[in-house]
């Protein structure tokens, strides 16, 4: 492998180490509790004694009625955990440190970790002080009573024994790496799981995952987190800032939780105001559907198909809506018309050629020029205004067409 593939694959795990806070994962978690009752959890990209999602299912794990918990990492994180530390010593043997050991005893450039896996199946105190803390979670591991085993591979996802835990586990909750975000969904679905997971809201818009929206077998959860801890390295980016404590934390306005697992949210109807009419609502020029800028203004009388703003899919009720399609190539609904001599024009500049940037955009065909970018083509009449990617979709039950009096 080349020296450039090499510090590809380093920056591409530098940017997929995104540590999701506790207080993010008990506000979306909260709207599942009755799925976990009697359950096997697993978090299959998480090292347990660094991860949120491995604190929240341990420390709640009776709470929850949980039947077992198992947690897998795949490779010694940057972030060292802050409640518990797992190392080698120089025999090979596992140990664990934690509170103040943590800093008194070990090292971790000295003391590298490796992958493991982490099964629990009972949690209590055990050192009588009334409460339950990672103190306890350590001790019971250290007991024998709860499992901590290195794996044979790297723990990766898509290994095979960390696909025979994936086979043993009803529920699956992390936050994957962003960067195979694709393949780790398949894995899942093929694997025929149940999933909470944190993604790119990017990722609505990709084919595969799309299609699994439209089938209703995908669905975004309630909340989206905006902070994540990353790595001290990337704290120079324009979205970070060193918390009190030291961590660093970058802020993001584009994530999501994706899940199978069902929530009343999903369930809820949008109350729909507004009545369609031909001059609020352009029909587009290469879609059979009519566009809607804003989620507020779905007219509850139009029977057609609409495009939609992909927030749309945020309050998504399937017993309310059809999902048809999104505008782009090969998902869901054809494009019917391709834009020969194609040209653009910035903010009233004159046109020059393009080939690429709207091929399949939604376009609203206008008599005037605007004075804001626009588009033009052979086989097009007028002028061509580009919107956003739009949610194609049919509302099951729309209301009788408004009388004109």
């Amino acid at each position: 492998m080349s020296k450039n593939s090499n510090l590809g694959v380093a920056k591409t795990a530098k940017n997929d180490e995104f540590y999701t806070q506790l207080s993010d994962i008990e506000k979306e978690l909260k709207h599942y509790r009755s799925h976990f009752s009697d359950k096997i959890v697993l978090c299959n990209c998480d090292d347990p004694f660094e991860s949120n999602f491995f604190k929240y299912f341990v420390l709640n794990f009776n709470r929850l009625g949980l039947k077992k918990l198992i947690a897998t990492c795949y490779y010694s994180s940057p972030i060292v955990g802050q409640q518990l530390y797992c190392y080698f010593d120089k025999s090979g043997q596992m140990r664990l440190s934690y509170g103040d050991e943590i800093s008194n005893n070990t090292n971790p450039k000295r003391n590298p970790k490796r992958p493991y896996k982490a099964i629990v199946t009972s949690v209590h105190d055990t050192t009588g002080d009334g409460g339950i803390d990672m103190v306890d979670v350590a001790k019971l591991f250290m007991s024998g009573e709860n499992k901590l085993t290195e794996l044979e591979g790297n723990g990766d996802f898509r290994s095979d024994e960390c696909l025979k835990l994936l086979d043993e586990a009803d529920i699956v909750v992390t936050n994957p790496p962003f960067s195979l975000f694709r393949e780790y969904i398949a894995t899942l679905m093929q694997h025929n799981k149940k999933f909470v997971v944190i993604g790119n809201q990017n990722a609505i818009t990709y084919k595969e995952i799309f299609s699994f929206i439209m089938k209703n077998q995908l669905w975004l959860g309630s909340t989206s987190p905006k902070e994540f801890v990353v790595p001290a390295e990337i704290a120079n980016r324009n979205n970070t800032y060193v918390r009190e404590d030291g961590a660093t934390i970058a802020k993001f306005g584009n994530v999501c939780w994706f899940t199978n697992l069902d929530l009343k949210k999903r369930h809820e109807e949008m109350i729909l105001i507004n009545y369609y009419n031909t001059d609020k609502y352009y029909h587009f020029d290469n879609y059979d559907a009519i566009n809607v800028d804003k989620i507020s203004d779905i007219p509850q009388d139009y029977s057609g198909i609409m495009g939609v703003p992909i927030t749309f899919l945020d309050k998504y009720n399937p017993s309310q809506f059809e999902i048809v399609g999104y505008t782009a190539k090969d998902m869901g609904v054809d494009c019917l018309k391709f834009y020969k001599d194609l040209e653009q024009s910035m903010d009233g500049k004159p046109f020059v050629r393009n080939m690429k940037s709207a091929r399949f955009s939604p376009m609203i065909s206008v008599s005037e020029r605007p004075k804001k970018t626009c588009y033009r083509a052979s086989n097009a009449n007028g002028y061509l205004l580009k919107t956003y990617g739009r949610v194609l979709l049919r509302n099951k039950h729309p209301e009788p067409p408004k009388e004109v009096k």
